[in-house]
């Protein structure tokens, strides 16, 4: 169980790395660089925050990482959450 523990921290830790990566890309336009310097740093950092988003992905597993990508869409924000009765 150790191992498996383990995975889901570091897959937990990539998906809220790639996070402040997204939030960034906006911003990069008003940094003081060269266009061609903008284009390329926006390239890397979108490339960057998607392979860490998918790697963090495989880690945590199919059920998990639908739950959490689910949550951070901001899509379902706001909606309620409908309670399930149980027989």
């Amino acid at each position: 169980m150790g191992k498996k523990n383990c995975k889901l921290r570091l897959g937990l830790i990539l998906i809220i790395i790639s996070i402040p990566l997204f939030l960034s890309l906006p911003f990069i336009p008003f940094l003081d660089l060269k266009n061609n310097q903008k284009l390329t740093f926006t390239t890397i950092v979108f490339i960057s925050a998607e392979v860490l988003f998918w790697s963090g992905g495989l880690l945590v597993g199919k059920e998990l990482f639908e739950k959490y990508k689910n949550q951070l869409n901001p899509k379902n924000w706001f909606k309620k959450k409908s309670k399930k009765t149980e027989n």
